[in-house]
């Protein structure tokens, strides 16, 4: 038992990890280049920025930037790891590509003075916000406990959405919030499920006691079912076949 929680661990933790490592190893060569790597953030409505909807997320503006993101990336992704292993790397991507292409559409820029979107704090509101209403969409008791934890550790990240600081990335934030809450809707029947108990399935019985089978018959009662094939023979003896009264 303890040597499969630990292998759980290390595998919910490994690929969070190797992120936040990589934008690490990122910023260092950014800080040997004296911060030329802006570029490769996201620039609204210009053809150049599109690529910087995969690579944005790598790039940070100062230490405070990427320490203040390496924290929230590696617990909500190890969360994400652990409790949804199965759709992890999709909904992972997901929220990468849809809050990216988002901002590129509709992030703020300047036409004389571009304004560069960077960081992985979209990554980090879509991680918070799918892990919350995930629980939520799929009323499992458990991922809801998950859903409270996010919110308890993590919920004052709810202002970085509006517009109250003009040097911060609202827009990549709100719209990295949205694309978890639309990832957690889509894969709601996917991953781990609640227990559905007897009695739920009694009241849906209820509700529906005409249910249908595929082929538009009613769907036999047990009763029914358990009853064996019953063969009748009728005997009955022709008015021929009497005995002569007469001998």
């Amino acid at each position: 038992m303890k040597n499969y929680l630990l292998k759980q661990i290390y595998r919910s933790i490994l690929y969070p990890l190797l992120f936040v490592i990589s934008i690490w190893v990122i910023y260092y060569f950014q800080h040997q280049d004296g911060g030329g790597f802006a570029k490769w953030g996201v620039l609204p409505r210009k053809t150049e920025g599109l690529l910087g909807i995969i690579t944005s997320v790598f790039v940070h503006g100062d230490l405070g930037h990427i320490a203040s993101n390496s924290l929230p990336m590696l617990v909500l992704g190890m969360m994400l790891f652990y409790f949804y292993r199965k759709i992890a790397f999709p909904v992972f991507l997901w929220i990468w590509l849809i809050s990216g292409l988002w901002l590129w559409v509709g992030g703020r820029n300047d036409e004389y003075h571009p304004n560069y979107h960077i960081g992985a704090s979209t990554l980090i509101y879509g991680l918070a916000s799918f892990l919350f209403f995930s629980g939520v969409f799929r009323r499992h008791l458990q991922l809801m406990v998950v859903s409270a934890l996010v919110l308890f550790l993590y919920g004052g990240i709810i202002w970085g959405i509006f517009p109250i600081n003009v040097e911060m990335s609202w827009e990549g934030h709100l719209f990295g919030a949205i694309a978890g809450v639309m990832v957690a809707y889509n894969y709601r029947r996917e991953g781990p499920q609640r227990k559905v108990y007897e009695w739920e399935n009694e009241e849906e019985e209820e509700e529906n006691p005409g249910a249908l089978t595929v082929e538009g018959e009613a769907a036999p009662s047990a009763e029914t079912d358990s009853t064996p094939n019953v063969i009748i023979h009728y005997i009955y003896k022709s008015k021929n076949d009497e005995g002569d009264k007469s001998l």
